[in-house]
């Protein structure tokens, strides 16, 4: 077993969380500040551009959190089980098998949003100025989908090993080139033209492509524990199996939190344009949680991966509840800061009375909840390294429910968007409750006695 397996089994577990993590939640501080660099040039457009892209922000999450958090997290675990029993050779086939499913997954993304783009945007309440500005940014976005699916799902294989130093490198020096590039299309500069909302796009396609090359490099180069062979390897119906039972089952719990959202726009789309940018520049914090929260979820999925795979569950089940302690504090200290003090984030992109208003409504009544959806991912991603991530499903569709059916009677009872945003918030607790409730009762270990260190 190689010395950084071998660290994952037996190091402390809170230090050596702590130390994977760091990188992690850095780079993934820096890749979601430059999601905001951008938002911010983009609203010197005007509402109509800011309108637009937030109605395209959810469902470019939603791919995000698919191909890295949801299928990147079924190759993650996948690969750490693989290398924590010890089959290195197995380990090296789902390299090819991980790219495999995502060139699929990138071109139906491409297809898809081609398709049926022009209609969401209409049903999330685009029209005129801030609909051309959705289809714009939408169309060239997703035309390049399939870089976005190999970044993720290489880099999901390389933090499989235990390595999470190398994917911060490659996102933080690609951060640098987006926020240098991005605003030079935008709004052009010596020979470059002025884009628009254009330029932003394609700057985000560049970041994207950039970083693929690099990590197939680094994978195919011989420099980590894994050596996948040059040339692809036949697909196999296992090494697919073991991506595909938890990467599928993680992606319709990461459609749960995008369809509230994208619900929510909708509803906030009855109040015009100003409204919409108002909830979507709120709700921006929220997602800006995701990949904060996955800088430590890595590292949890991956140890309770190897843990797992190495028969010692016990372990796998502290690494869970230190990574949900720590999640959970980290980003409820966000949601009150963020309620006492919406203005100093909303400002950050406009000064639209209307938006400032929406949004700070949405924070003052979600932002106390945070912290609950913040221990929630951690106990997700942890499900994602044990392979079980059925209950976490069952608490992603009630949030649904209950966000969004709440959200509907709040506004046939009329009490508007304030009483969207209280259903929005208390939906956020019915995740880590029905996923931390399973893991208790024992659902990582169907049949069996569970550990004592359940409690630990």
């Amino acid at each position: 077993m190689d010395a950084r397996t071998r660290r994952l089994l037996e190091a402390p577990i809170g230090s050596t969380l702590l130390r994977l993590a760091a990188p992690n939640v850095l780079v993934m501080l820096v890749q979601a500040s430059t999601g905001l660099v951008e938002t911010y040039f983009v609203s010197k457009l005007g509402t109509d551009a800011l309108a637009g892209m937030a109605m395209v922000f959810p469902i470019v999450m939603l791919i995000q959190m698919v191909s890295a958090g949801a299928m990147g997290g079924g190759i993650m675990s996948a690969v750490s089980r693989a290398l924590g029993a010890g089959r290195r050779a197995d380990a090296d086939a789902l390299v090819w098998h991980a790219a495999a499913i995502a060139l699929l997954l990138g071109i139906l993304t491409t297809i898809a949003a081609l398709c049926l783009g022009p209609h969401l945007y209409a049903a999330l309440g685009g029209e005129g100025g801030s609909l051309n500005a959705a289809l714009t940014y939408s169309n060239i976005v997703f035309f390049g989908a399939f870089f976005m699916w190999l970044f993720n799902s290489l880099a999901a294989v390389i933090r499989g090993t235990g390595n999470m130093l190398f994917p911060a490198i490659v996102m933080t020096t690609g951060a640098v080139f987006l926020v240098a590039l991005s605003p030079l299309l935008i709004f052009g500069g010596g020979p470059v033209p002025a884009l628009g909302i254009a330029g932003g796009a394609i700057a985000f396609v560049l970041y994207y492509a950039s970083g693929t090359v690099a990590f197939a490099w680094y994978l195919w180069s011989g420099r980590t524990v894994l050596a996948p062979s040059r040339r692809p390897v036949p697909l196999r119906a296992g090494p697919l199996a073991q991506i595909l039972k938890v990467g599928i089952v993680s992606s319709l719990v990461s459609v749960t939190t995008n369809v509230t959202i994208a619900v929510a726009t909708g509803f906030a789309g009855a109040y015009g344009p100003a409204a919409v940018a108002g909830y979507g520049t709120g709700a921006r914090l929220e997602y800006l949680l995701v990949p904060l929260v996955f800088g430590l979820g890595a590292p949890v999925g991956a140890m309770v991966g190897t843990a797992i795979g190495a028969g010692n569950r016990a372990r796998a089940l502290r690494v869970a509840w230190t990574g949900a302690l720590i999640a959970g504090g980290l980003t409820e200290a966000i949601g009150l800061a963020a309620a006492l003090h919406p203005e100093a984030w909303l400002t950050l992109f406009g000064n639209d009375a209307e938006m400032i208003a929406t949004g700070s409504h949405y924070l003052r009544f979600v932002g106390p909840f945070y912290g609950a959806f913040g221990a929630g991912l951690a106990l997700y991603f942890a499900s994602q390294g044990a392979g079980r991530v059925g209950w976490p499903l069952v608490g992603g569709v009630l949030r649904v429910v209950l966000a969004v059916g709440g959200g509907w009677l709040a506004m046939r009872a009329g009490y508007g968007l304030d009483g969207v945003f209280l259903a929005l918030g208390l939906a956020l607790l019915v995740f880590p409750a029905v996923t931390g409730g399973a893991i208790l009762l024992g659902s990582w270990f169907p049949g069996e006695r569970v550990p004592r260190a359940a409690a630990a």
